[in-house]
């Protein structure tokens, strides 16, 4: 029988305690699992779940964009039509069109949180989910850095902040050096077209106008309160830009951008200021925005690029 010495009896000891911390800690995780978790949504509302969501529905195309950035993409469990990137979002099931939902089909796909676009979803839809108990994220970031707090708000509800926030940082960092590279440039006057007809545009609080500052741009309409308020060619006219950019529906430059050539009087026809940007790229609240900004950034430089030496405009 072996002595027991102060020695092999502090081993014994450590041992124990080890395999005790060890069987505690490891009891403890499904508890950490099943914690409940809260954010506080776009419009204010505070966002609680027993626990992190394993069955997600997004109810706009680009929230899809936002859940894999998260790194919660293979907890969604149903989204809308065009929902198109990246890539594994083309498999996901769909519950109808953001503006046309498909409630029943919502329904039973039994999620455990929804994912809704404030501008974009019919407010009865929304609150006929909420009636029906299902707990509802509402997005609308109308700021740039905005896309990267709801990032990592998304990671908190899903459980995946470790991928939320290195994501949600490294988008920080990127917007960061455009602020730091475009924002203090001369301003150009721009007229951002969402389409012709009817003809369309951004308001004030619409996230390209924060784009279009940030790339020492200036909106036209920017005093406009409405998100996408119609104008008319009056009005664009007088407002007289130096700049137009269009998006349109498609990855296709819109035909109708060059209708404005015909416009002899407006200085971006004059000087051939008239420039396409992928609507994927600058008209969805996701990181891929900021691609869409490089862009637009690069065309407003060309547009100093073509003024008179000496002069503002």
């Amino acid at each position: 029988m072996n002595k027991l010495t102060p020695a092999n009896e502090s081993w014994r000891l450590g041992d124990f305690m080890h395999k005790f911390f060890a069987v505690l800690f490891l009891g403890f995780l499904p508890s950490l699992a099943n914690a409940d978790v809260s954010v506080r949504d776009d419009s204010g509302s505070q966002v609680r779940l027993a626990r992190p969501a394993q069955r997600i529905i997004t109810l706009a195309p680009h929230l899809v964009e936002t859940v894999f950035a998260a790194g919660a993409g293979a907890q969604l469990v149903g989204t809308v039509e065009y929902s198109s990137f990246p890539e594994d979002a083309k498999k996901i099931p769909r519950v109808g069109g953001y503006s046309r939902l498909d409630l029943e089909a919502v329904v039973a796909l039994k999620p455990d949180l929804v994912v809704a676009w404030q501008s974009g979803n019919s407010p009865a839809h929304v609150e006929k989910l909420r009636q029906l108990g299902l707990p509802i994220y509402i997005s609308q970031p109308n700021r740039i850095e905005d896309i990267a707090s709801e990032i990592e708000r998304i990671g908190v509800l899903a459980g995946t902040t470790t991928t939320a926030n290195a994501n949600a940082k490294s988008f920080l960092d990127r917007l960061a050096g455009l602020r730091t590279r475009y924002g203090g440039r001369p301003t150009v006057r721009t007229f951002y077209q969402v389409w012709h007809r009817p003809l369309k545009t951004i308001g004030r609080t619409q996230i390209i106008s924060n784009v279009i500052r940030m790339c020492g741009g200036e909106n036209v309409f920017g005093t406009l309160d409405v998100l996408a308020p119609e104008v008319t060619v009056e009005a664009i006219l007088a407002a007289n830009p130096e700049a137009i950019i269009a998006s349109g529906m498609g990855e296709a430059r819109p035909e109708w951008l060059d209708e404005w050539k015909s416009r002899a009087g407006l200085m971006a026809a004059q000087r051939q200021n008239l420039f396409f940007i992928p609507p994927d790229l600058i008209q969805r609240h996701t990181p891929r925005i900021l691609e869409g900004a490089e862009l637009l950034c690069r065309h407003l430089e060309t547009v100093r690029s073509r003024r008179v030496p000496g002069t503002t405009r």
